[in-house]
């Protein structure tokens, strides 16, 4: 059947068209779409395309790795994989600026080691520059002020960026914050290629779990530097696999004050089966990768299986309806395993989260319920 529309049915000119709210919204949603797609092609499609020799190794490696985790009791105690780290006996704080902010740039010596049995153990530790971590120190002169630890995303860890995604300006001028931002392994300072993040998602089952888990080992020798310089109240808040991070966080480090998981990563496998193209699927496939088996490792750094310690109150997600790159069904399951806490969802893609008022606010709202009882709004006014 036919459908003829009147002519009121139709704008009365293309600038009018052009012009109207719904099309505004169209092109909007459209770019923010593509602005994903464009980041997912240029960083994960390029870059995991292993040669078949590398996938037998890393089948081999998964397979000596089942073994140990069963052998250790990792699979059924994943959180005793994690050993707690001490603060730094030494830290190098050096000035710097960025985006016309001032800030310090501290660096000690990171400390992790892979188990000594790990499979990639040797391979890990060959990554010389990511053996010194990095963070951006924001900090207050005089009275003791809240912390706020801000974890960047995947190809992140450069300060002109990771200033502008947290809004480091606002966080600690205008909210008087003190605010320390570490560095991934692998990214920035610790890159071990040209790009920042290289080697954190390559493919490499054993590599991607040794830079989580170093991940959280680094961030969490930092809440002790913090503590023994005495920060009694520190929040978490992150960003993609900075929210993922944060996500381990939350089980392993039950002080924190509250944890902000942003349009967080929650499931390493689903990700690779989503990102890595279907050519590059087959080789793993052919080499006798089984994704099963990669699920099973990677439980002792899945924010799905270690339960959050952080009281329900305290833990804040937010994610993108149309996130290319993190697709809604992740963040979904960590506010379900999270005892569904405070959400918000904003109309944009994963790294429109830059632009979004519902995203900026949320965050808003959990700070000020988080500091607000020790002294943010005392803060708000004197900088005022």
């Amino acid at each position: 059947m036919r459908i003829v529309r009147t002519t009121s049915d139709l704008p009365s000119s293309i600038f009018e068209w052009v012009s109207s709210p719904r099309w505004r919204e169209a092109v909007t949603a459209t770019a923010k779409v593509a602005l994903d797609k464009a980041a997912c092609l240029l960083r994960f499609t390029a870059n995991m395309s292993l040669p078949p020799t590398e996938w037998l190794r890393i089948v081999t490696e998964i397979d000596a790795a089942t073994q140990l985790w069963a052998e250790r009791g990792w699979f059924d105690r994943p959180r005793a994989y994690h050993r707690s780290p001490e603060a730094p006996a030494r830290v190098t704080l050096m000035h710097a600026t960025s985006r016309r902010l001032k800030f310090r740039h501290l660096r000690f010596l990171s400390g992790y080691e892979p188990h000594a049995d790990e499979p990639g153990r040797a391979r890990w530790l060959g990554h010389v520059p990511n053996r010194t971590a990095h963070a951006w120190v924001f900090r207050h002169p005089g009275r003791p002020r809240p912390w706020l630890m801000c974890i960047h995303g995947y190809s992140f860890g450069m300060p002109f960026v990771d200033l502008d995604a947290f809004r480091v300006d606002w966080l600690h001028n205008s909210l008087g914050l003190n605010v320390i931002l570490p560095v991934l392994p692998l990214h920035g300072p610790r890159r071990i290629s040209w790009q920042s993040g290289d080697g954190f998602f390559r493919g490499d089952v054993l590599d991607t779990l040794h830079a989580e888990a170093q991940a959280v080992w680094d961030a969490r020798r930092l809440l002790a530097w913090l503590r023994a310089d005495g920060a009694d109240c520190i929040g978490v808040y992150g960003l993609s696999l900075g929210g993922y991070t944060a996500a381990v966080l939350a089980a392993l480090e039950p002080e924190l004050a509250c944890v902000i998981a942003g349009i967080p990563a929650s499931d390493f496998v689903r990700l690779a089966q989503l990102h890595i193209p279907a050519f590059t699927q087959r080789l793993a496939t052919q080499a006798g990768l089984q994704w099963n088996d990669v699920t099973r490792l990677y439980r002792v750094i899945s924010p799905l299986v270690l339960e959050p310690c952080v009281p329900l109150e305290r833990r804040y997600i937010f994610g993108g309806r149309a996130d290319c790159i993190v697709p809604p069904e992740q963040v979904s399951a960590i506010w379900e395993c999270w005892g569904r806490p405070r959400i918000a969802w904003y109309d944009g893609s994963h790294l429109s989260f830059l632009w979004e008022p519902a995203a900026e606010s949320f965050v808003t709202e959990a700070l000020h319920a988080t500091f607000g009882s020790a002294g943010l709004a005392e803060v708000e006014r004197a900088a005022a």
